[in-house]
């Protein structure tokens, strides 16, 4: 009986113990169960990749569809060197009396740089200073070919130059577009560093429409990072396609190496250049002849000037498309083909991407009255580009 009762006792327990805890779970469930805190971390969507070479695992697919229609630019030309006599010796001034004139020799010098093949007919974009004043021009294709180029035509005012040479089944590049760059974009760049062949390396766009270099008359450069060098001129910025968007110009250096700084020319005038040179022998620009400056704050205060806007017209040709469309000095010009103009450096390309014989539309403001203008562009003068 005593052994009965005692398990009695323990069954009434257990069962009085789940009924509290019971009603402790339904009346407080925060009781059992704590609140903690949680964290939402959003994790990128997974991206199946099906294919090894595509970006940004690899970008080994956009080098293959371009890089073979970059090509190795060798040049060589005769140059006169100065080579200074053993006689022009102070000792030997003393006992002769005289010091014998500098001895001049010739000496051949040769350079190197990169182009991109622009035309399966053989047309190859580079940059000017490349073969600037070159004698002999050797173009190497990757796939092994080498041959002589002729210069069909340059400009100095973008440094572009178009060469030619006569092979067949040309690899041409396929041309993108620069306008459409962002900063942040994935570029290539390809070209023949120090000469030890092709070579590709990768960065970002760091800017677009990079001014006031003091490199080219005409400046509106990429900026990326990728790695160029001696050599790199003249070849090809490309984007994560494969697709040319530039011609590599150019890098800001103390040591004449790569820091991180690089220039290329974009693509859409690099292409008009060709294009002009090909049809033209030159590259045609059109040519107002006015000049002007950009409305600092300090020359609005000094002019009385309601706004800093635009570019202040401090001369005019006489007799120039500019002044018989009755631009005066002391105008203001706000827009050009409605396109606002905010530096003298706008006005400049605006003007000078039009074709001699195009009607330009110009908004100005004159004694705090805006007028619109019409003017007709003609050819900027050859004397400019010296």
């Amino acid at each position: 009986m005593r052994l009965r009762s005692i398990l009695s006792y323990i069954v009434h327990a257990v069962v009085l113990g789940l009924a509290i805890a019971f009603v402790l779970t339904v009346v407080w469930p925060d009781l059992l169960h704590p609140k903690t805190e949680s964290v939402e971390i959003r994790h990128a969507v997974p991206t199946a990749i099906s294919r090894p070479d595509f970006g940004p695992v690899s970008y080994a697919a956009a080098v293959e569809n371009s890089a073979p229609a970059v090509v190795n630019i060798n040049t060589a030309k005769v140059v006169a060197m100065r080579r200074r006599s053993f006689l022009n010796d102070p000792l030997f001034e003393r006992f002769f009396g005289r010091s014998l004139d500098d001895l001049i020799t010739p000496r051949r010098v040769k350079t190197l740089g990169s182009g991109v093949i622009m035309s399966d007919r053989g047309y190859i974009l580079t940059n000017h200073h490349v073969i600037e004043a070159a004698d002999e021009i050797q173009v190497s294709l990757r796939d092994g070919r080498t041959a002589s180029a002729s210069v069909i035509g340059k400009d100095t005012e973008t440094d572009l130059a178009v060469l030619k040479v006569e092979l067949e089944d040309l690899p041409a590049i396929t041309v993108g577009q620069s306008e459409g760059l962002r900063i942040g974009d994935v570029v290539l760049a390809i070209g023949n560093p120090f000469g030890v062949g092709q070579t590709v390396t990768m960065g970002i766009v760091s800017a677009t429409g990079r001014t006031k270099l003091g490199i080219n008359t005409f400046e509106n450069f990429i900026q990326t990072d990728a790695a160029i060098n001696p050599g790199n001129s003249g070849g090809a910025l490309i984007d994560a396609n494969g697709n040319l968007v530039g011609i590599n110009t150019a890098i800001f250096s103390g040591s004449g190496g790569s820091q991180g700084i690089g220039f290329a020319i974009p693509v859409s005038l690099a292409r008009n250049v060709l294009q002009d040179i090909i049809k033209h022998g030159r590259a045609l620009r059109g040519w107002l002849g006015i000049e002007a400056r950009t409305v600092t704050s300090e020359l609005a205060r000094s002019l009385g000037l309601a706004a800093t806007r635009g570019v202040l017209v401090v001369g005019v040709l006489r007799d120039g498309p500019a002044h018989q469309a009755g631009l005066q000095p002391g105008d203001v010009i706000l827009t050009i083909d409605d396109k606002t103009i905010a530096e003298a450096v706008d006005a400049l390309l605006a003007i000078s991407g039009r074709k001699p014989g195009s009607r330009i539309k110009l908004h100005i403001a004159r004694n705090d009255v805006e007028l619109d203008l019409k003017a007709v562009a003609i050819e900027r003068p050859s004397r400019l580009q010296e």
